[in-house]
């Protein structure tokens, strides 16, 4: 059996498509990351923190260090080292999901606040904290993913909120 030369044109043409459509697939398959139970990463594991903002404090990369802006009256006193361990545990919190549902969350408002810029990124990543019935969540609202606190966690993430408040109410 012999073919024309538009015939193999278009037999190459064909099988080219079809690798482009394989390998984009096999690209969208390898990147979605399973919904399962366990620990999962707060930000994605290649991402590079830029600033992070919290209510009354304001951190920022400057060069290979890092800069403190208050913003609002506020009892951090915190150096850059304590700078650089918080962006730190923010970068590399591993967090269970809970099981409770955005839309319950939704209902309520945010305790607290926090967000962060990351490199490659025009709008930062907004994380929510919430306490329903003593328990610490927290909102990933770019990824609508809700993380399960343990206290612990809540006050090292969050270490300006006034913890003692939530505890007595």
């Amino acid at each position: 059996m012999r073919l024309s030369r538009k015939a193999w044109n278009n037999v190459v043409i064909i099988s080219m498509l079809l690798m482009i459509f394989f390998f984009n697939g096999l690209h969208k398959k390898l990147n979605t990351q399973p919904a399962e139970d366990g620990m999962h990463a707060l930000l994605p594991e290649q991402s590079f923190i830029l600033a992070m903002a919290f209510p009354e404090l304001k951190i920022e990369r400057i060069g290979t260090s890092w800069r403190s802006q208050t913003l609002q009256e506020t009892t951090w006193h915190g150096d850059e080292q304590a700078l650089e361990q918080l962006v730190e545990l923010w970068q590399h919190q591993l967090l269970n999901l809970a099981s409770i549902p955005v839309s319950k969350l939704s209902k309520t408002s945010a305790n607290y606040v926090a967000s962060v810029w990351l490199a490659g990124e025009q709008l930062p990543a907004v994380y929510q904290l919430y306490t329903i019935e003593g328990n610490y969540y927290l909102l990933d609202k770019r990824l609508q993913r809700v993380f399960a606190l343990e206290h612990a966690d809540a006050t090292q993430l969050f270490p300006l909120y006034p913890f003692k408040r939530m505890t007595d109410a």
